[in-house]
């Protein structure tokens, strides 16, 4: 019944017969193991009518793609047709980036300020995403928040009777006092608006205090993962596996995301896995989500992983799972970012940074914001229990 629905959507009542770009879908499509799922998929309104029109497209590239109605099926479909080699690979990320900056021009009101916001976008963000193999999700995320705070100001000084050229502390000051804490995101558009001489020298946004977060403390990552191992199989192995990463190696949930089992050896004797430029053994009972993930890593009975060397495959042909829903999935059992930030402040206590860095695969720098952070913790502790010895 799979392969008949397949054919009656996909071929052009017109002439009768199916495009050839759209063979291999159809092949991969009818070649499903759960065929339960793909009837399913294709009998909502909304993929019947996209396939429909996809049919009677006259040539099946990406332009022509970008062309029809935005939605997830249009993109899933896209990702199919990825997948099974009809289309070339792109870098949708950078794509909707520019899509999303082009309408982002609209919201500013002054001319001149639409100008320097253009400026910004293709000088300093695109250029950065076009030297990258592939813009990550984070950079999406990060361009997307920077260049929408940097509206916001020019918007309010515009509001205000002034520009850019015209900026000063006073104003800087009163537009992060009057608004949320996101504010000083601009601090990225500032330093290249005074690079680029659009912006006085000597500006500069109220950082934010490091050491604020939340941390998760060692009795409560200690929790968290007796949580993780035993939750009497309410937990995925998948979820098992990366609160393991969290919580004992301080890894955030993006990197997470784009681990590929490159990177992850599993023999009989073994679990090893690469964070940094040294393969870490996971000894027992770290290895028995890994050994269950490599087992059954999902999503491998339809056509959306059909070579995927992806770790954490996620609902996208070909993508691996969005950061976001990971951390969504673990919030149930703990905070992630309060569990990141409390491993890393408990490691910098027990080995050199530089052997954390390149072991966890951070900077150096960040670890030793930490290593810092950690030591000036232990020493209010000692100058609390000097101060408690001393009254008794």
């Amino acid at each position: 019944m799979l392969a008949t629905v397949v054919e009656a959507l996909l071929t052009d009542p017109s002439r009768g017969i199916m495009a050839p770009e759209l063979i291999p879908l159809a092949a991969a499509l009818k070649s499903m193991k759960r065929a339960n799922s793909g009837i399913t998929w294709i009998q909502q309104k909304h993929v019947t009518a996209f396939l429909q029109n996809l049919a009677v497209t006259p040539e099946i590239t990406h332009e022509s793609f970008d062309e029809l109605p935005d939605s997830r099926t249009r993109e899933y479909v896209r990702g199919l047709l990825t997948e099974h080699g009809v289309l070339p690979r792109r870098d949708e990320l950078r794509i909707r980036y520019e899509n999303w900056s082009a309408q982002a021009l609209d919201r500013i009101r002054n001319p001149e300020n639409r100008d320097i916001i253009r400026r910004y976008i293709r000088w300093h963000h695109l250029r950065r995403m076009n030297q990258m193999d592939e813009v990550t999700r984070g950079t999406f995320l990060r361009a997307k928040q920077q260049v929408t705070v940097a509206i916001d100001l020019l918007n309010w000084l515009t509001g205000h009777g002034t520009s850019l050229a015209g900026l000063t502390q006073t104003h800087l000051d009163l537009w992060q006092a009057e608004g949320p804490t996101t504010r000083r995101i601009a601090e990225h558009f500032l330093k290249w608006a005074i690079k680029a001489k659009a912006a006085r020298a000597g500006l500069a946004i109220v950082p934010h205090r490091r050491g604020t977060s939340p941390k998760l403390d060692k009795s409560g990552q200690d929790e968290a993962l007796n949580r993780v191992f035993h939750a009497d199989g309410q937990v995925e192995a998948r979820d098992q596996a990366a609160a393991i990463l969290i919580l004992v190696f301080g890894q955030q949930a993006e990197n997470i995301a784009r681990l590929t089992w490159d990177d992850v050896t599993v023999t009989e004797e073994l679990v090893t896995i690469q964070l940094g430029t040294i393969q870490i053994a996971l000894p027992d009972p770290l290895d028995a989500a890994w050994r269950e993930l490599a087992a059954n890593p999902g999503h491998n009975l339809t056509a959306s992983h059909p070579n995927t060397n992806w770790v954490f495959r996620g609902t996208l042909p070909g993508r691996h799972i969005h950061p976001g829903h990971l951390t969504t999935r673990l919030s149930k059992l703990f905070s992630t970012r309060a569990a990141r930030l409390g491993t890393l402040h408990e490691l910098t206590k027990l080995a050199p940074v530089a052997i954390i860095a390149e072991t966890l695969g951070y900077s150096p720098t960040t670890i030793e914001r930490h290593a810092t952070d950690s030591a000036a913790a232990y020493a209010q502790y000692i100058a609390a229990a000097r101060t408690a010895r001393q009254r008794l």
